[in-house]
């Protein structure tokens, strides 16, 4: 776990920053910067252009983490990394080319409930291929074991444009409308600069040959791209549905409870960059010791991280909301079904990459679908009862049940489970916490009552943690840093 834990150190305090920023962002700067009716606009093409991007990027991404280290010959990887460049040209150019045909039906379809809408439908097809090729760039380098610029520019830049560009707005030096396109040209930025970085830790001989296993690289590919979309789907259809729905406004009081909930996937978004290059290596020298191994250590030491962030935001959520618009509070019960989904989700410790990784990979297709389909129905149904409570329960509902089914699958076929009695203990620590700290609060200042409300929470974790040993590797980091510091 050494490279794991140092690169995922450093990716996590990455995206733990920039997850700062973007809270600045969410929930102050595009509160008062923009209007609402801007805000959702800004969430609904974002999330709809990650809609398009898993077919726009042809499940490229996924393919060099599976394939790359399968090759021993350098011929071969260039063959498979020109082919990895040129393979997503085969849907980003005819969707291009049947959007600008389809243009004025396609943006009036979207725009019926909310006009506003319509003049901006050509984003989402520019931000989906930016995307697409960005992750593809990032793939690139995450299979030379770096992934820590990468995941600067993938979390940190588009945060840190969006501030400026807001405090620019704020100071009238642009409108909100320019607002929406100079984010736009940040996404390519973004994009050209994870290319240069790169091509810097591996250039290829470009050639036009395939791989001699391009049937099989492309087979995957087929599978993982529909699932890829179907898993997207569950992610940012709710954004999508609300203002077809709902005025769009009521995206953007979504969108922050969605975000608060979110920080919870900061430890694994973080470990997952290191661990799923390791993982599909482990897949491919069949050592399965390794692979039980990062299952249990990353389903534990997520579970720790992730269930107190857990608690740090639900135990303060009626205070956070108090330091921004009333109206963004209608979304506390969206933050609480949204992190109990991301929590159990983090239990999971890298099973996706088991799965996606190894030779039954193809039950991701039936399984995305599935995902999608459920999540589309229960969001037309929920939604219409609940309103945006309902997205949120929707998605809670399916990620319980969906997350449930690939615990059994990978136990049926690689005879393992992530959880130990350890993980039961430390699910009682998180109960007994979150009902003692729920309703005790300080009588001061909001900030001031969630900073010292933190900190105790956040010590007596600590020490709980620390002396029930429920993780072998966070002790040993506790251990060391008592140790720098006597």
């Amino acid at each position: 776990m050494g490279i794991v834990l140092k690169q995922s150190f450093k990716n996590t305090s990455i995206t733990f920053a920039a997850f700062g920023i973007g809270g600045i962002n969410a929930l102050f700067l595009y509160t008062n910067f923009l209007e609402k009716e801007y805000y959702g606009l800004v969430t609904f093409l974002l999330s709809t252009a990650n809609l398009l991007m898993p077919l726009t990027a042809f499940g490229v991404q996924y393919s060099i983490i599976k394939f790359f280290s399968s090759y021993t010959d350098k011929k071969e990887k260039d063959k498979f990394l020109t082919s990895s460049l040129l393979f997503p040209l085969l849907i980003a150019l005819p969707f291009g080319f049947l959007g600008n045909v389809f243009y004025e039906q396609i943006s009036t379809f979207l725009s019926l409930k909310n006009p506003i809408i319509k003049e901006f439908t050509w984003v989402i097809y520019l931000i989906a291929v930016a995307t697409a090729y960005f992750e593809i760039f990032y793939s690139w380098a995450r299979v030379q074991m770096q992934s820590v610029f990468g995941n600067v520019l993938k979390e940190m830049f588009s945060r840190v444009v969006v501030m400026l560009l807001l405090a620019l707005v704020f100071l009238r030096l642009i409108t909100q409308v320019e607002f929406i396109y100079y984010l736009t040209g940040a996404h390519f930025v973004r994009t050209f600069v994870m290319l240069l970085y790169a091509f810097k830790l591996y250039t290829p001989t470009f050639t036009f040959q395939l791989p001699k296993n391009y049937k099989e690289v492309f087979k995957y590919a087929s599978y993982i791209i529909l699932a890829g979309s179907a898993g997207a789907i569950l992610l940012d259809i709710d954004k999508f549905m609300i203002p077809q729905k709902e005025a769009i406004e009521y995206t953007a009081y979504y969108s922050v409870g969605v975000y608060i909930a979110s920080v919870l996937e900061i430890p694994g978004r973080a470990m997952a960059q290191i661990v799923q290059p390791i993982t599909a290596k482990a897949l491919n020298k069949k050592d399965t010791q390794k692979i039980k191994e990062l299952y249990k250590s990353t389903s534990i030491n997520l579970m720790l991280v992730s269930g107190l962030l857990f608690l740090l935001i639900n135990v303060n959520i009626n205070q956070a909301y108090l330091l921004i618009d009333e109206k963004y509070s209608q979304g506390v019960w969206v933050v609480l079904m949204i992190s109990i989904a991301k929590l159990y989700t983090m239990t999971l410790g890298n099973n996706g990459a088991i799965i996606s990784n190894s030779k039954y990979y193809k039950i991701l297709l039936p399984y995305a679908i599935a995902m999608a389909l459920s999540v589309i129905v229960l969001n037309n149904w929920l939604i219409s009862v609940y309103q945006m409570n309902g997205a949120a329960l929707s998605t809670l509902i399916v990620l319980l049940v969906f997350n449930s089914v690939k615990l059994w699958y990978v136990k049926r076929k690689f005879t393992i489970l992530p959880y130990t009695l350890k993980t039961f203990l430390l699910l009682i620590v998180l109960m007994i916490f979150y009902i003692a700290f729920f309703s005790w609060h300080f009588d001061f200042h909001p900030i001031l009552n969630i900073v010292l409300k933190s900190i105790i929470i956040s010590f007596a974790y600590v020490i709980v943690i620390y002396k029930l040993q429920i993780s072998s590797d966070i002790n040993l980091l506790v251990s060391r840093f008592i140790k720098n510091n006597r």
